[in-house]
């Protein structure tokens, strides 16, 4: 029988950023549906908007209208400006983002933000689109997945990166019709050609100013007939979203993409076709399909634990919540985030990030064993890279495993008494045992005896060294 803590650590993990040092006695004890349901309460109150946008910025952009006409007004000094401060706000937006993962208390919302991140993955380089996508996966990440794409579809940040701004009725671009059906809803093969290319008409005269705001053109747009999944009419860009969204095939693919997230990458068909039965009933309640995995027995089973390889920024919150610690400089967490090679807001694609054995090889996965001692002022960081990799999106591999031969302590002060507190008076072989259970969540298979010789100094010591060493393994990169 699985243990209670193991199972709560299980949900923690999956819908959430891992336990923090202070609610390690709270999952030993508290039942699995009740912790959930807390997770869901702290999870309902509206998020507030991330605003890091510099007052320089926000002033320029005052009154702006259409995004051509504002950059050609400017000289190049100003626009190479404007890049850099963007580019400033846009990393300033990145840690943000995280220290909400590492404190709020609504880690199921942040969770399924984070995953829609993902989902609708989009680069720009311009701080009132990335905060605005933000705001919108953020709001909608446990609402209805239909208001979410309707939203996300028209966000500044899409319509540039997918080109539907140079979607005009002489001059059709399929790019962002191919993406939404291929990507964010369908997935390959449920679709043809001639759906895409009519989509593609439907979305005529879609675009955002320069203010980040909605425009349609209505001169750009295709007012013909089309014909879409068999259905002719004059179809406009709403519409071919709601019948996408008519298609069973759309509930069953977010369906499947959420239970390789948040379950198991091997996917069991029978339970995404039951899932994917009620989500699209629900009208794509996504509530309602996290209540379906998080509450059932299956998702508990051992296959689906100690399965997942975390992400760079799975593996960054995690460390921050069991060790609660402030950084001197916090830019050093883009540092290793470039270097594991996940930078928020910077997917590699439209299609996100990769994910699973992806994040592992060996390279990366030595230096991410490094990774908890880097963040504890126990290692010196090597890395100097030759320029500022924004324009490769976080993503030049040569840079990312380029080493300098200087090194640099991140500088960090931890506050282990809140993590000590939970193993204050157990002998030595209790305290390892209980440190394996809490931090991993497969078994330890490095024998005990190797540990001694490491642990030194009174129990304080230990504890610290045992948690780092433990932290260090192979087996804490699984969740």
């Amino acid at each position: 029988m699985i243990a209670l803590q193991t199972k709560n650590q299980h949900l923690m993990w999956r819908a959430g950023f891992g336990p923090s040092a202070s609610q390690l006695k709270q999952i030993q004890t508290i039942n699995t549906n009740d912790l959930y349901a807390a997770l869901k309460k702290a999870a309902q109150k509206a998020p507030l908007p991330l605003d890091v946008a510099d007052n320089y910025l926000k002033g320029l952009f005052i009154g702006a209208g259409e995004i051509g006409k504002m950059q050609k007004s400017l000289d190049a000094d100003s626009r190479k400006r404007i890049r850099e401060q963007h580019r400033d706000d846009i990393k300033s937006l990145n840690l943000k983002w995280l220290d909400e993962m590492v404190d709020s208390p609504s880690q199921l919302r942040e969770k399924m933000a984070f995953f829609w991140h993902d989902h609708f993955a989009s680069r720009n380089i311009n701080i009132f689109y990335q905060q605005q996508l933000l705001d919108i996966i953020r709001s909608n990440a446990l609402g209805s997945f239909r208001t979410l794409l309707h939203e996300v579809s028209k966000s500044a940040a899409i319509i540039f990166f997918l080109n539907a701004q140079q979607n005009k009725k002489d001059h059709p671009n399929e790019n962002f019709a191919r993406e939404v059906m291929e990507l964010f809803t369908l997935g390959r093969g449920k679709y043809g050609e001639k759906d895409i290319k009519e989509a593609a008409r439907a979305f005529t005269g879609w675009g955002a100013n320069a203010k980040g705001e909605f425009i349609f053109r209505r001169f750009q747009h295709d007012k013909g007939n089309k014909t879409i999944f068999g259905k002719t009419g004059n179809f406009d860009g709403e519409a071919v979203l709601d019948m996408i969204l008519d298609q069973e095939a759309t509930a069953f693919y977010i369906t499947k993409k959420i239970y390789s997230f948040f379950v198991n990458e091997n996917i069991d068909d029978e339970k995404c076709r039951m899932l994917s039965k009620r989500f699209f009933q629900s009208d794509y309640n996504i509530s309602g399909l996290m209540d379906d995995i998080f509450t059932s027995n299956w998702f508990y089973e051992p296959k689906n634990m100690g399965t997942r390889i975390k992400s760079p920024i799975e593996l960054l919150a995690g460390i921050q919540r069991m060790l609660p610690m402030e950084m001197m400089e916090p830019e050093s967490l883009l540092v290793l985030q470039r270097i594991m090679g996940q930078v928020l807001f910077y997917p590699p694609n439209v299609a996100g990030w990769p994910g699973g054995k992806a994040w592992i090889d060996s390279s990366s996965l030595m230096f991410r064993l490094r990774v908890p001692h880097l963040m504890c002022d126990m290692d010196d960081l090597v890395f100097q890279p030759k320029t500022d990799d924004d324009q490769m999106m976080g993503m030049n591999t040569n840079q990312r495993k380029r080493q300098g031969k200087t090194g640099k302590k991140i500088r960090t002060t931890i506050d282990w008494d809140a993590f000590l507190k939970n193993f204050n008076g157990m002998n030595d072989n209790d305290r390892l045992t209980a440190l394996a259970g809490t931090l991993l969540q497969v078994e330890l298979k490095t024998p005990k005896a190797l540990f001694e010789k490491y642990i030194q100094g009174d129990s304080s010591s230990k504890t610290k060294l045992a948690a780092l060493h433990i932290m260090s393994l192979p087996e804490y990169q699984l969740c």
